[in-house]
């Protein structure tokens, strides 16, 4: 038994060579051709020896011009067309040959070779047939009877994997289409039942490999190119899905299938599109309503709700509000556990909720999935410092405000903690000492806090009135009681207008 996959490379890798190779050694070849012609095709087989094929081409042409029945002619214009991967015109002139002169036997075997390459096994087992018994040499002889036992084997391998395809066995079918096509690599509709398999098998990626070779095997192929388009559809990509049905209505602008498909990939694209652009101008819930209208266009394809889920996700986080934020990332993250963007998201609104832990484990998991991720690596960083920040003094905790609090509210805090905690207030002075250290503390987060760059810098985990967390050192910076007796909590600056009492 001769396996498909054993004869793979004898077609395809020395065929244009062998053309080349008859096409110069007939020389004895009788043809009754002109002077001129004559000239013509002494010209085209140089170049063509020279790997000049356009040029050769074009004198192979002119013989034709001037002698339409010459079948030299015809055959080393095929040799060019091959070598330039034409194969469609190869095998229109190899015809041409053939009906001039049905005993070249080198056309016949070359135009079989080319049959076997689309998979019309019967064209090309005609074509070796009459090799056969056209009085071949030794070489043609030999190679016409391989060739034939060749296409008997694969055809029986085709009629094996048709069958294998309708029991379900696409595993098998897969394989034995595989060696098939090593050497039929020019069939497009072996290549779509293998698409097919691998679609049965959840390998679309390779199935579109088959879809896209096979949009360009067959003429005004529409069926492949809806299928791709559904294809990138299901798998999430809305863009390149409608590229591809564009390609399905300019061959047939009136096909129901692609029109419909059509309109709903082009409508979810809108959609998409748009809340990207809301995104981008900072517009978050905007966005977030646009996301969910996408969930409601496409509700039975679950990629969709998924990457909404995560752009909603990334807005509420973006947009500040940290417990939505986590609610709709934990969400994503339990379909898709590695999911950077949500871990990310989730791990910045953990740090708006002071759950720094947390924080620092969505981050250490994203880092696991995206090493060179430098917004990682640097959130992780960030987070990690915060922690050991909580651990000391934090100025929002002080004044019992969230990390996303606004000047207002952080002054609103500073004045009735103040007010609170003046030692005024106290009489008893272990009272008083205690309500003095508060004070500073409250004092101490009002400054920070209503500073832009100091804020800044605290949010990054760096305590702007702590000496051990400046970076390069310097003058230890204490704050004390008395430090603060000068300063008004009810005024935004000013000359003190309250007098402090001390034993």
């Amino acid at each position: 038994m001769v396996s498909a996959s054993a004869c793979a490379g004898q077609v395809g890798s020395v065929l244009p060579l062998l053309l080349v190779i008859f096409d110069l050694l007939g020389e004895g070849v009788e043809c009754g051709i002109n002077a001129e012609v004559e000239k013509q095709l002494e010209m085209g087989k140089k170049l063509l020896a020279a790997g000049q094929l356009a040029d050769a081409l074009s004198h192979f042409h002119a013989a034709i011009e001037g002698d339409s029945d010459n079948y030299i002619a015809y055959y080393r214009r095929a040799t060019v067309y091959l070598a330039m991967g034409k194969s469609k015109a190869a095998i229109r002139d190899l015809s041409k040959v053939v009906e001039l002169k049905q005993d070249f036997t080198s056309a016949r075997l070359q135009r079989g070779h080319l049959f076997l390459k689309q998979g019309k096994f019967d064209e090309a087992e005609e074509d070796f047939k009459n090799v056969l018994k056209s009085n071949p040499s030794d070489n043609e002889e030999k190679e016409a009877r391989s060739q034939l036992m060749k296409s008997d084997e694969l055809q029986r391998l085709h009629s094996q994997a048709q069958s294998l395809y309708r029991q379900e066995d696409y595993t098998t079918a897969i394989s034995l289409l595989d060696g098939i096509l090593e050497v039929c690599v020019w069939d497009a509709e072996l290549r779509e039942l293998r698409a097919e398999c691998y679609i049965k098998e959840g390998e679309p990626g390779k199935a579109i490999s088959d879809l896209k070779a096979a949009t360009k095997l067959k003429n005004d192929n529409t069926e492949a190119f809806y299928k791709i388009s559904t294809i990138y559809y299901q798998l999430g990509d809305h863009e390149l899905s409608l590229s591809e049905v564009r390609e399905c209505l300019k061959l047939d602008q009136d096909h129901k299938l692609c029109f419909s498909h059509y309109k709903q990939v082009k409508k979810l694209n809108k959609q998409i599109e748009s809340a990207e652009e809301l995104i981008r101008e900072g517009r978050y819930t905007d966005a977030i309503s646009k996301y969910e209208s996408v969930m409601k266009t496409e509700p039975k394809v679950p990629i969709y709700t998924t990457r909404a889920k995560e752009r909603i996700c990334h807005c509420f986080s973006k947009n500040e509000q940290s417990a939505e934020a986590i609610k709709v990332c934990t969400e994503v993250l339990l379909l898709e556990p590695a999911n950077v963007n949500a871990l990310k998201d989730r791990a910045e609104a953990y740090l708006l909720e002071e759950q720094y832990e947390e924080a620092i484990q969505d981050y250490e998991t994203a880092q696991a999935n995206s090493e060179n991720d430098q917004q990682i690596r640097e959130g992780l960083e960030r987070a990690q410092r915060m922690l050991k920040q909580s651990q000391k003094r934090d100025y929002y905790k002080i004044l019992g405000i969230k990390r996303n609090a606004r000047k207002q509210e952080i002054i609103k805090a500073y004045r009735k903690l103040a007010s609170q905690w003046h030692p005024d207030n106290f009489q008893n002075e272990e009272e008083k000492k205690k309500a003095e250290k508060k004070f500073i503390d409250i004092a101490a987060a009002k400054e920070v806090l209503t500073d832009p760059e100091m804020r800044r810098k605290f949010d990054a985990g760096e305590d702007p009135l702590d000496a051990e967390s400046q970076q390069g050192g310097g003058s230890p910076f204490h704050r004390t009681w008395n430090t603060w007796q000068g300063f008004n909590p009810f005024s935004s600056g000013g000359p003190f207008k309250f007098k402090f009492h001390f034993n």
